[in-house]
Formats: structure tokens, sequence, C-alpha cells
């Protein structure tokens, strides 16, 4: 008796699968490679530019929020956002995420929805055009090599936060080398205990897929933002432990399990 056997199908859609994934990369650096950079670029001089003529709140976070949305949809990111409805625009907050990858920056600056500075690396600033346009939107450079560069920090957040103004901190210091949170810094939680300020934890979910931080090869996909609820200082402001442990866990908590 003859018998029928399925043609086999996973070869063929092997080969689209690497068909598809050459067709991304070519379109990626021959193409929206080339764009980004020039994007970058320009976004660098309109926001350094802006800020020397003033309002440095809306041109430092206005025109590289334009860019941050440009470049996920560049790279073909579909991007999903949730929890919008539990932050105030008016209130300041120091907003503390995990940090996947580099879409961390463009998802937060495009997504999040609420003006606020960095505190970032102070090596950054050597970036060309780039660095100069951050330190002149007033973003915090971090220098934690020595005892005077941390009180100099705490200095520049405590006058960037006066004015309503919020900041977004990354409290593992560095990328995930496998998408995984590596162990909180306490910098992040000692600068909310010192203003009693509220913390609002910010779960980032795909980004490591997008492009991990050993390659520059990206990968389409969909990265989540989850805004969770503001951890609220009471009466005696917060202790720093139970602070960067309730924070952990809601990061942990907005992953798809």
């Amino acid at each position: 008796m003859n018998q029928t056997h399925p043609k086999p199908l996973k070869p063929r859609r092997n080969a689209l699968q690497w068909l598809l994934r050459g067709l991304y990369l070519f379109y990626e650096f021959l193409i929206a490679g080339p764009v980004f950079v020039v994007a970058t670029f320009i976004t660098a001089i309109i926001t350094f530019t802006g800020c020397m003529v003033g309002n440095r709140d809306f041109w430092g976070y206005w025109p590289p929020s334009i860019w941050a949305r440009f470049t996920c949809r560049l790279f073909l990111m579909s991007i999903e956002v949730s929890g919008r409805e539990n932050i105030d625009p008016k209130q300041s907050y120091v907003f503390v995420a995990n940090h996947q990858g580099a879409y961390d920056i463009w998802l937060i600056y495009g997504y999040l929805g609420h003006n606020f500075k960095w505190l970032m690396k102070k090596e950054l600033e050597k970036i060309f055009a780039v660095g100069a346009a951050c330190k002149k939107a007033g973003h915090v450079m971090v220098d934690d090599s020595s005892i005077s560069g941390i009180r100099q920090t705490i200095a520049e957040s405590e006058s960037t936060l006066r004015n309503g103004m919020s900041l977004v901190i990354f409290p593992e210091g560095s990328r995930s080398w496998d998408g995984s949170m590596i162990d909180f810094k306490r910098g992040a939680f000692m600068l909310a205990a010192e203003f009693k300020l509220p913390v609002v934890p910010l779960t980032i979910d795909g980004s490591f897929k997008a492009m991990p931080r050993y390659t520059y090869c990206m990968t389409p996909t969909r990265i989540r933002l989850v805004i969770h609820k503001p951890i609220w200082p009471d009466e005696k402001g917060f202790n720093t432990k139970k602070l960067m442990a309730q924070c952990r866990q809601s990061i942990e908590e907005g992953f798809v399990k």
C-alpha cells in the first residue's frame, strides 16, 4: 500500500528566514544606518542650537523624542506602551529602568511621554556633537570615580529637579550581556531618598532581542515599555534597601511570562 508523505517544510522555511534576514541586514547597514547617522547629527545640532537660544527643557526633550520615534520606525521595531495613566506630567519623578540594550534609550525618549533629564555616564560627553548637545540640554553627567564627583552629581541633580523636572536612571549602570537584570547600584535610590521624590519603575522587555550589547546587527521585534505605579516616600523618606527591592520586584513583574 502506497503511503503519501508530506513534503518537508522546515528547510524551505529556514531558507526564507535567511533570505529575509539578509534583506533586513542590507536595509539596516546600507539604507537605515546612514539615514540614522544623519538624523542623529541633525537632531544634535537642533538640540544644541535650541538650548543656546533658550528653554532647554523644550529643546532638550522634543527634538530627541521625535528622533527616537523615528529611529524605532526606521529600523522596523514595534513599540507597545502601558501604564502612562500611572504618572502625572506635572509631577517630578525618579524613573528607574532595567537596561537590556541600546533601544532602551530610544524607547524611553520616544514613548515615556514625560519630560526628563538623563543621569548618564560622563564619558558619553566625548561622543561627537551628541555629547555637547546632551550637556547643553542639562542632562546630568555622572562621575562616580571619586567622592567629590558623586557630590557634584547630587548637586547637579538637585538643581535639575528643582523646577519640576524628572530624572531617568539605569540602576544596573550598564547594558545586560544576556537580557537578564544584573545587580542594581545604590546611586539612583540614594538620589530619590535625598530629594524625597516618588520613584517609578520601568520595565523594558524586548530591546535585548532588537540589538544585543555584543553586536550592531538588529532584529525587528516588539519592544514593550511598562510604566509602573509610583513608589512614594513616607514621612521619614525612603529606606534605600527596601526601595531597591521594591523596584526590582516591580520591574520583574512587568516581563512577559
